[in-house]
């Protein structure tokens, strides 16, 4: 074989190899933007059922911004709350409250628990009334009750109601106020798990190991900020079924009941002891 020969079958030997370690090469650059294709997908997907998720979770602090028409709105009390609202000489928030939430979509009636030493004036009863019926629509309008207490007592807002025509109850004081579309969300919320309270303003407690286990130490905001959890839901604006004020009107022993009336300030934890501590959710 000549040199020329040898040259000839050298370069086509080293053209093939070339010509495969392209291939080779292309091959694996096209699985790879392929790959690099599927992961951007899949991460795409990810982050737009986080962002989803995140907006759920997060719409009853930041006030809902769905469309409510899209809640259900039945006309049964089942689909709907009762606001049991605690005031106490303070008509102008009260006045203020009322008018906001006479015109939540999904509300059937007020209980305002009224413990003052006199009764309501004529003049609130008259303004009331006249906002409540300003707000009613689709022929349902919203009944205003006014629950008259002879003693001022924190009892007095657990009490049992008697004619309260729905199964699920907002308790709210007269100085909190939520944007319909937030309380709508919590009612919705609460509906998927009814024997829980729902609400907006959760707590911490926990054993006082210094003073043994039948001790607690109650933590506030702070505390559920710090520890990133919670234990309970204050009644202040909270959801829950009307079950509990039965419960809590027949079966709370009298001493503490007394208890509560002489020490407001630790109501809250006798009132808790009647749920599940992990069964709360917060909005």
């Amino acid at each position: 074989m000549s040199n020329r020969e040898k040259v000839m079958r050298g370069s086509l030997v080293v053209n093939r190899r070339t010509d495969f370690k392209l291939r080779q090469f292309g091959i694996a650059t096209l699985g790879s933007v392929k790959l690099k294709i599927l992961l951007c997908g899949c991460i795409l997907l990810i982050l737009l059922a986080v962002g989803n998720r995140n907006r759920e979770c997060s719409s009853s602090l930041l006030g809902w911004t769905g469309d409510v028409a899209s809640l259900d709105r039945s006309s049964s009390p089942r689909g709907r709350y009762a606001i049991v609202m605690n005031t106490w000489k303070r008509y102008d928030l009260l006045k203020k409250s009322i008018s906001h939430y006479a015109s939540c979509p999904r509300l059937e009636s007020i209980h305002i628990i009224w413990s003052e030493p006199d009764p309501p004036p004529d003049s609130l009863k008259r303004f009331l009334n006249h906002i409540v019926q300003l707000n009613s629509r689709n022929g349902h309008q919203v009944e205003l009750i006014f629950d008259i207490n002879t003693e001022d007592s924190l009892n007095n807002r657990f009490k049992e109601i008697k004619d309260l025509k729905t199964d699920a109850v907002f308790s709210i004081d007269d100085d909190v106020i939520f944007h319909c579309s937030s309380v709508e969300f919590a009612f919705t919320v609460w509906q998927s798990a009814p024997d829980t309270m729902v609400g907006y303003v959760p707590r911490m407690h926990w054993v006082d190991e210094t003073k043994g286990k039948d001790k607690y130490i109650y933590g506030g905001w702070w505390s559920v900020w710090w520890t990133g959890t919670y234990s309970m839901i204050l009644s202040k604006a909270a959801f829950f079924h009307k079950k509990y004020l039965k419960l809590y009107t027949d079966e709370m022993p009298t001493s503490i009941k007394e208890y509560i009336t002489r020490n407001r300030s630790l109501f809250i934890y006798y009132y808790c002891r009647l749920f599940e501590f992990s069964s709360f959710y917060a909005c």
